[in-house]
Protein backbone atom coordinates (compact mmCIF):
# COMPACT_ATOMS: atom_id res chain seq x y z
CA UNK A 1 0.00 0.00 0.00
CA UNK A 2 1.36 3.66 -1.28
CA UNK A 3 2.52 5.05 2.29
CA UNK A 4 0.23 8.32 2.59
CA UNK A 5 -2.97 7.25 1.54
CA UNK A 6 -5.32 8.31 3.91
CA UNK A 7 -7.52 5.87 5.64
CA UNK A 8 -10.67 6.91 4.19
CA UNK A 9 -9.37 5.80 0.70
CA UNK A 10 -7.88 3.06 2.19
CA UNK A 11 -11.48 1.82 3.53
CA UNK A 12 -12.89 2.21 0.16
CA UNK A 13 -10.50 0.75 -1.99
CA UNK A 14 -12.04 -2.85 -0.07
CA UNK A 15 -15.47 -1.62 -1.72
CA UNK A 16 -16.09 -2.83 -5.85
CA UNK A 17 -16.50 0.22 -7.46
CA UNK A 18 -16.98 -1.03 -11.04
CA UNK A 19 -20.15 -2.95 -9.36
CA UNK A 20 -21.08 -0.19 -7.93
CA UNK A 21 -21.10 2.42 -11.09
CA UNK A 22 -23.10 -0.68 -12.80
CA UNK A 23 -25.65 -0.54 -10.07
CA UNK A 24 -26.24 3.54 -10.86
CA UNK A 25 -25.85 2.95 -14.44
CA UNK A 26 -29.11 0.09 -14.29
CA UNK A 27 -31.03 2.85 -11.64
CA UNK A 28 -30.22 6.02 -12.99
CA UNK A 29 -32.70 8.62 -13.00
CA UNK A 30 -33.16 12.32 -14.27
CA UNK A 31 -31.17 14.11 -11.45
CA UNK A 32 -28.11 15.53 -12.62
CA UNK A 33 -24.76 13.62 -11.68
CA UNK A 34 -22.36 15.66 -13.20
CA UNK A 35 -21.03 17.90 -10.31
CA UNK A 36 -21.96 15.32 -7.48
CA UNK A 37 -22.49 11.57 -8.99
CA UNK A 38 -23.91 8.65 -6.87
CA UNK A 39 -20.24 7.51 -5.61
CA UNK A 40 -19.58 11.01 -4.06
CA UNK A 41 -23.43 10.40 -2.38
CA UNK A 42 -22.32 6.86 -1.44
CA UNK A 43 -18.59 8.28 0.05
CA UNK A 44 -20.72 10.93 1.97
CA UNK A 45 -23.24 8.67 3.38
CA UNK A 46 -20.61 6.38 4.24
CA UNK A 47 -18.40 8.89 6.30
CA UNK A 48 -21.63 9.98 8.41
CA UNK A 49 -22.18 6.44 9.14
CA UNK A 50 -18.32 6.25 10.21
CA UNK A 51 -18.29 9.34 12.18
CA UNK A 52 -21.93 9.33 13.25
CA UNK A 53 -23.33 12.63 12.12
CA UNK A 54 -26.11 13.27 12.70
CA UNK A 55 -27.67 16.29 9.77
CA UNK A 56 -26.86 17.17 6.10
CA UNK A 57 -25.25 20.25 7.74
CA UNK A 58 -23.56 18.45 9.97
CA UNK A 59 -22.32 16.17 7.01
CA UNK A 60 -21.28 19.12 5.33
CA UNK A 61 -20.09 21.28 7.43
CA UNK A 62 -17.32 18.38 8.77
CA UNK A 63 -16.27 17.60 4.79
CA UNK A 64 -15.86 21.23 4.29
CA UNK A 65 -13.61 21.34 7.23
CA UNK A 66 -10.99 18.72 5.72
CA UNK A 67 -11.09 20.31 2.13
CA UNK A 68 -8.18 20.19 1.14
CA UNK A 69 -8.00 16.38 1.69
CA UNK A 70 -11.28 15.33 -0.20
CA UNK A 71 -9.60 14.67 -3.64
CA UNK A 72 -7.13 12.37 -1.65
CA UNK A 73 -10.13 10.25 -0.04
CA UNK A 74 -11.98 9.91 -3.25
CA UNK A 75 -14.41 12.71 -3.37
CA UNK A 76 -14.63 14.06 -6.93
CA UNK A 77 -17.95 16.12 -6.75
CA UNK A 78 -18.87 19.45 -5.26
CA UNK A 79 -20.48 18.85 -1.32
CA UNK A 80 -23.38 20.99 -0.67
CA UNK A 81 -26.44 20.57 1.96
CA UNK A 82 -28.72 21.43 -0.76
CA UNK A 83 -27.40 18.84 -3.38
CA UNK A 84 -26.65 15.88 -1.22
CA UNK A 85 -30.12 16.45 -0.10
CA UNK A 86 -31.82 16.24 -3.16
CA UNK A 87 -29.63 13.15 -4.22
CA UNK A 88 -30.92 11.55 -1.41
CA UNK A 89 -34.42 12.61 -1.95
CA UNK A 90 -34.51 11.79 -5.62
CA UNK A 91 -32.00 8.89 -6.82
CA UNK A 92 -33.50 5.59 -6.38
CA UNK A 93 -32.33 3.83 -3.11
CA UNK A 94 -32.22 0.23 -4.81
CA UNK A 95 -28.75 1.32 -6.41
CA UNK A 96 -27.71 1.43 -2.19
CA UNK A 97 -29.72 -1.57 -1.37
CA UNK A 98 -28.40 -3.91 -4.41
CA UNK A 99 -24.35 -2.42 -3.42
CA UNK A 100 -25.19 -3.69 0.41
CA UNK A 101 -26.72 -7.05 -1.28
CA UNK A 102 -23.48 -7.51 -3.11
CA UNK A 103 -20.94 -6.58 0.02
CA UNK A 104 -23.07 -9.04 2.01
CA UNK A 105 -22.08 -11.78 -1.10
CA UNK A 106 -18.62 -10.84 -0.15
CA UNK A 107 -18.75 -10.98 3.46
CA UNK A 108 -20.19 -14.86 3.72
CA UNK A 109 -17.71 -16.96 2.09
CA UNK A 110 -15.06 -14.77 4.94
CA UNK A 111 -16.92 -15.88 7.61
CA UNK A 112 -18.31 -19.21 6.69
CA UNK A 113 -15.40 -21.19 8.04
CA UNK A 114 -16.42 -19.51 11.51
CA UNK A 115 -17.15 -22.14 14.10
CA UNK A 116 -21.11 -21.99 15.37
CA UNK A 117 -19.62 -23.34 18.70
CA UNK A 118 -20.81 -26.63 18.00
CA UNK A 119 -19.99 -29.12 14.30
CA UNK A 120 -22.96 -28.15 12.84
CA UNK A 121 -21.89 -27.79 9.18
CA UNK A 122 -25.62 -26.62 8.03
CA UNK A 123 -26.11 -22.65 7.77
CA UNK A 124 -27.98 -21.34 10.64
CA UNK A 125 -29.90 -18.49 10.09
CA UNK A 126 -31.74 -16.17 13.07
CA UNK A 127 -34.93 -14.03 12.06
CA UNK A 128 -36.24 -11.15 13.58
CA UNK A 129 -37.68 -7.74 13.10
CA UNK A 130 -36.99 -4.30 14.65
CA UNK A 131 -39.03 -1.16 14.84
CA UNK A 132 -37.58 2.13 14.20
CA UNK A 133 -39.76 5.17 15.58
CA UNK A 134 -40.23 8.33 13.51
CA UNK A 135 -42.29 11.81 14.18
CA UNK A 136 -45.27 11.21 12.76
CA UNK A 137 -45.12 14.80 11.28
CA UNK A 138 -42.32 14.74 9.48
CA UNK A 139 -42.96 10.89 8.04
CA UNK A 140 -46.47 10.67 7.32
CA UNK A 141 -45.98 8.01 4.64
CA UNK A 142 -45.02 5.75 7.96
CA UNK A 143 -47.92 5.83 10.14
CA UNK A 144 -48.21 3.42 12.77
CA UNK A 145 -50.78 2.61 15.90
CA UNK A 146 -51.34 4.49 18.71
CA UNK A 147 -50.19 7.71 16.75
CA UNK A 148 -46.44 7.09 16.32
CA UNK A 149 -44.56 6.72 12.87
CA UNK A 150 -42.26 3.73 12.04
CA UNK A 151 -40.57 1.80 10.22
CA UNK A 152 -39.55 -1.84 10.79
CA UNK A 153 -36.21 -3.80 9.32
CA UNK A 154 -37.19 -7.34 8.86
CA UNK A 155 -33.60 -9.25 8.74
CA UNK A 156 -32.68 -12.79 8.82
CA UNK A 157 -29.41 -13.03 10.06
CA UNK A 158 -26.28 -15.24 8.80
CA UNK A 159 -25.13 -16.46 12.84
CA UNK A 160 -21.61 -17.25 11.26
CA UNK A 161 -20.34 -13.40 11.10
CA UNK A 162 -23.26 -12.24 12.14
CA UNK A 163 -23.81 -10.88 8.24
CA UNK A 164 -27.07 -9.71 7.25
CA UNK A 165 -28.56 -11.83 4.24
CA UNK A 166 -31.49 -10.54 3.75
CA UNK A 167 -33.36 -7.63 4.48
CA UNK A 168 -37.25 -6.12 3.74
CA UNK A 169 -37.60 -2.31 5.34
CA UNK A 170 -41.68 -2.00 5.83
CA UNK A 171 -44.08 0.29 7.43
CA UNK A 172 -44.01 -0.61 11.27
CA UNK A 173 -47.66 -1.93 10.73
CA UNK A 174 -46.52 -4.85 8.83
CA UNK A 175 -46.43 -8.04 11.03
CA UNK A 176 -43.40 -9.89 11.68
CA UNK A 177 -44.88 -13.26 9.90
CA UNK A 178 -45.40 -12.08 6.61
CA UNK A 179 -41.66 -11.84 6.19
CA UNK A 180 -41.80 -15.59 5.62
CA UNK A 181 -43.08 -15.04 2.51
CA UNK A 182 -40.05 -13.63 1.18
CA UNK A 183 -37.09 -15.15 2.55
CA UNK A 184 -35.37 -17.07 -0.03
CA UNK A 185 -34.87 -21.09 1.40
CA UNK A 186 -31.66 -22.88 1.36
CA UNK A 187 -32.06 -26.41 1.50
CA UNK A 188 -30.67 -27.89 4.71
CA UNK A 189 -30.32 -24.96 6.32
CA UNK A 190 -31.73 -23.66 9.57
CA UNK A 191 -33.66 -20.82 10.19
CA UNK A 192 -34.24 -19.52 14.01
CA UNK A 193 -37.50 -17.41 15.27
CA UNK A 194 -39.52 -16.72 18.02
CA UNK A 195 -43.21 -17.83 18.52
CA UNK A 196 -44.20 -14.29 16.86
CA UNK A 197 -43.41 -16.17 13.41
CA UNK A 198 -45.27 -19.49 13.98
CA UNK A 199 -47.66 -19.65 11.39
CA UNK A 200 -48.03 -23.28 9.85
CA UNK A 201 -49.19 -22.21 6.80
CA UNK A 202 -46.05 -20.09 6.09
CA UNK A 203 -43.63 -22.87 7.65
CA UNK A 204 -45.06 -25.85 5.82
CA UNK A 205 -42.80 -24.04 2.51
CA UNK A 206 -39.96 -24.54 4.88
CA UNK A 207 -40.61 -28.15 4.65
CA UNK A 208 -41.35 -28.38 0.95
CA UNK A 209 -37.92 -26.57 0.84
CA UNK A 210 -36.16 -29.32 2.12
CA UNK A 211 -35.32 -26.20 5.05
CA UNK A 212 -35.50 -26.77 9.04
CA UNK A 213 -37.13 -24.61 11.28
CA UNK A 214 -36.86 -24.35 14.80
CA UNK A 215 -39.41 -22.30 17.11
CA UNK A 216 -41.21 -21.96 20.49
CA UNK A 217 -44.44 -23.39 20.66
CA UNK A 218 -47.53 -21.34 21.13
CA UNK A 219 -49.22 -22.19 24.73
CA UNK A 220 -52.47 -22.82 23.04
CA UNK A 221 -51.07 -25.19 20.26
CA UNK A 222 -53.14 -28.12 19.65
CA UNK A 223 -51.69 -31.78 19.07
CA UNK A 224 -51.24 -34.86 20.09
CA UNK A 225 -48.50 -37.19 19.92
CA UNK A 226 -47.75 -39.73 17.64
CA UNK A 227 -44.67 -41.15 19.00
CA UNK A 228 -41.91 -40.56 21.71
CA UNK A 229 -37.78 -40.23 20.68
CA UNK A 230 -35.40 -42.07 22.73
CA UNK A 231 -34.78 -40.51 26.53
CA UNK A 232 -31.78 -37.88 26.12
CA UNK A 233 -29.01 -37.86 28.48
CA UNK A 234 -29.77 -34.38 29.15
CA UNK A 235 -31.66 -34.00 31.99
CA UNK A 236 -32.93 -30.65 30.82
CA UNK A 237 -34.60 -32.01 28.05
CA UNK A 238 -38.05 -33.22 30.06
CA UNK A 239 -39.80 -34.79 26.68
CA UNK A 240 -38.90 -35.42 23.17
CA UNK A 241 -41.50 -36.34 20.89
CA UNK A 242 -43.17 -36.60 17.63
CA UNK A 243 -46.78 -35.05 17.25
CA UNK A 244 -49.70 -34.08 14.91
CA UNK A 245 -51.65 -30.74 14.62
CA UNK A 246 -54.71 -30.96 15.82
CA UNK A 247 -56.61 -27.44 15.92
CA UNK A 248 -59.00 -26.92 13.68
CA UNK A 249 -57.54 -25.21 11.30
CA UNK A 250 -53.52 -26.28 11.94
CA UNK A 251 -53.84 -29.81 10.90
CA UNK A 252 -54.86 -29.40 7.40
CA UNK A 253 -52.70 -26.58 6.36
CA UNK A 254 -49.72 -28.73 8.76
CA UNK A 255 -50.73 -32.43 7.44
CA UNK A 256 -46.83 -33.52 8.62
CA UNK A 257 -45.22 -34.73 11.60
CA UNK A 258 -43.37 -32.03 14.06
CA UNK A 259 -40.97 -32.37 16.74
CA UNK A 260 -41.90 -31.23 19.93
CA UNK A 261 -39.10 -30.64 22.87
CA UNK A 262 -40.09 -29.59 26.42
CA UNK A 263 -36.68 -28.20 27.79
CA UNK A 264 -36.16 -26.62 31.43
CA UNK A 265 -33.37 -24.04 31.80
CA UNK A 266 -31.90 -24.19 34.82
CA UNK A 267 -30.31 -20.74 34.98
CA UNK A 268 -33.65 -19.11 34.74
CA UNK A 269 -35.76 -22.00 36.06
CA UNK A 270 -37.84 -21.89 33.37
CA UNK A 271 -39.53 -24.60 31.02
CA UNK A 272 -39.32 -23.88 27.56
CA UNK A 273 -41.20 -25.83 24.46
CA UNK A 274 -39.85 -25.91 21.28
CA UNK A 275 -41.16 -26.73 17.60
CA UNK A 276 -39.19 -28.00 14.82
CA UNK A 277 -39.40 -30.13 11.42
CA UNK A 278 -36.23 -31.50 12.02
CA UNK A 279 -35.13 -34.83 13.56
CA UNK A 280 -31.76 -35.52 13.49
CA UNK A 281 -30.43 -33.70 16.11
CA UNK A 282 -30.63 -34.42 19.52
CA UNK A 283 -32.94 -32.14 21.53
CA UNK A 284 -29.67 -30.27 23.32
CA UNK A 285 -28.52 -29.49 19.95
CA UNK A 286 -32.28 -28.18 18.97
CA UNK A 287 -32.34 -25.92 21.89
CA UNK A 288 -28.28 -24.43 21.84
CA UNK A 289 -29.95 -23.62 18.09
CA UNK A 290 -32.59 -21.81 19.46
CA UNK A 291 -30.60 -19.98 22.01
CA UNK A 292 -28.61 -18.82 18.56
CA UNK A 293 -31.53 -16.73 17.79
CA UNK A 294 -30.54 -13.81 20.03
CA UNK A 295 -27.30 -13.24 17.89
CA UNK A 296 -29.75 -11.20 16.13
CA UNK A 297 -31.35 -9.41 19.14
CA UNK A 298 -27.76 -8.08 19.35
CA UNK A 299 -27.20 -6.97 15.81
CA UNK A 300 -30.20 -5.10 16.37
CA UNK A 301 -28.86 -3.22 19.36
CA UNK A 302 -25.32 -2.85 17.80
CA UNK A 303 -26.12 -1.13 14.87
CA UNK A 304 -28.88 1.32 16.73
CA UNK A 305 -26.13 1.70 18.88
CA UNK A 306 -23.39 2.58 16.49
CA UNK A 307 -25.19 3.32 12.76
CA UNK A 308 -27.05 6.02 12.34
CA UNK A 309 -30.42 4.05 11.47
CA UNK A 310 -32.81 6.34 14.63
CA UNK A 311 -32.22 9.74 13.27
CA UNK A 312 -32.89 10.26 9.69
CA UNK A 313 -31.31 13.06 7.21
CA UNK A 314 -34.19 12.99 4.84
CA UNK A 315 -37.90 12.69 5.24
CA UNK A 316 -38.71 10.81 2.36
CA UNK A 317 -39.26 7.27 1.47
CA UNK A 318 -36.76 7.30 -0.66
CA UNK A 319 -34.02 8.98 1.71
CA UNK A 320 -34.93 6.82 4.31
CA UNK A 321 -33.97 3.26 2.82
CA UNK A 322 -30.55 4.96 1.07
CA UNK A 323 -29.56 6.09 4.31
CA UNK A 324 -30.70 2.08 6.26
CA UNK A 325 -28.99 0.72 2.77
CA UNK A 326 -25.93 2.14 3.02
CA UNK A 327 -25.84 1.83 6.97
CA UNK A 328 -25.90 -1.35 6.32
CA UNK A 329 -22.99 -1.28 3.85
CA UNK A 330 -20.78 0.08 5.91
CA UNK A 331 -21.03 -2.35 8.56
CA UNK A 332 -20.35 -5.35 6.31
CA UNK A 333 -17.16 -3.17 5.15
CA UNK A 334 -16.12 -3.13 8.12
CA UNK A 335 -16.82 -6.80 8.73
CA UNK A 336 -14.64 -7.72 5.30
CA UNK A 337 -11.99 -5.40 6.22
CA UNK A 338 -12.04 -7.34 9.58
CA UNK A 339 -11.62 -10.19 8.22
CA UNK A 340 -9.41 -9.62 5.06
CA UNK A 341 -7.18 -8.11 7.54
CA UNK A 342 -7.27 -10.57 10.18
CA UNK A 343 -7.62 -7.84 12.75
CA UNK A 344 -8.71 -8.79 16.22
CA UNK A 345 -10.30 -6.22 17.43
CA UNK A 346 -14.18 -5.96 17.19
CA UNK A 347 -15.93 -4.00 15.00
CA UNK A 348 -17.16 -1.77 17.83
CA UNK A 349 -13.50 -0.64 18.37
CA UNK A 350 -12.80 -0.56 14.93
CA UNK A 351 -15.94 1.69 14.45
CA UNK A 352 -14.37 4.23 17.63
CA UNK A 353 -10.86 4.13 15.77
CA UNK A 354 -11.93 4.74 12.46
CA UNK A 355 -14.13 7.86 13.29
CA UNK A 356 -11.19 9.85 14.77
CA UNK A 357 -8.35 8.63 12.20
CA UNK A 358 -10.30 9.20 8.44
CA UNK A 359 -8.14 11.57 7.06
CA UNK A 360 -4.99 10.61 8.22
CA UNK A 361 -2.24 8.77 6.62
CA UNK A 362 -1.28 6.03 8.62
CA UNK A 363 -1.18 2.10 7.06
CA UNK A 364 -5.16 0.92 7.89
CA UNK A 365 -3.60 -2.48 8.77
CA UNK A 366 -1.09 -0.90 11.31
CA UNK A 367 -3.77 1.57 12.48
CA UNK A 368 -6.30 -1.34 13.45
CA UNK A 369 -3.94 -3.97 14.75
CA UNK A 370 -3.04 -1.92 17.28
CA UNK A 371 -6.40 -2.01 19.35
CA UNK A 372 -6.74 -3.70 21.98
CA UNK A 373 -9.70 -6.44 21.57
CA UNK A 374 -12.78 -5.89 23.49
CA UNK A 375 -14.58 -8.27 25.94
CA UNK A 376 -17.43 -6.87 25.53
CA UNK A 377 -18.18 -6.73 21.75
CA UNK A 378 -21.45 -8.49 21.01
CA UNK A 379 -19.64 -10.66 18.83
CA UNK A 380 -18.68 -12.66 22.18
CA UNK A 381 -21.84 -11.68 24.57
CA UNK A 382 -22.58 -15.02 26.14
CA UNK A 383 -26.57 -14.18 27.18
CA UNK A 384 -28.55 -16.10 29.58
CA UNK A 385 -29.60 -19.32 27.68
CA UNK A 386 -32.97 -18.08 26.99
CA UNK A 387 -32.73 -14.60 28.36
CA UNK A 388 -36.77 -12.69 27.56
CA UNK A 389 -36.65 -9.28 25.84
CA UNK A 390 -39.98 -7.58 26.62
CA UNK A 391 -42.68 -7.95 23.84
CA UNK A 392 -41.51 -11.47 22.94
Amino acid sequence: MRQGKLVFAQLSEHLPRSVFLSFAARFSGRYPTLSFSHWDQFLCMMFAQLTARSSLRDIVTCLHGQRSKLYHAGFRGNIARSTLADANEKRNYQIFEEFALHLISIARPLYASQSLGSDLAQTVYAIDSTTIDLCLSLFEWAPATKGRAGIKLHTQLDIRGNIPTFILITESRVSDVSFLDDIPLGAGSFYVMDRGYVHFARLLRFTHAGAFFVTRAKNKMRYRVASALAPSDDAAVLKDECILLAGQFTHKTYPHVLRRIEFFDQTQQREFVFVTNNFELNATQIAALYKSRWQVELFFKWIKQHLRIKSFVGNSVNAVKTQIWIAVSTYVLVAIIKKRLQIEASLHSMLQVLSLTLFETTSLIDLLNDIEPDPNEFENLQLGLFEEISGH
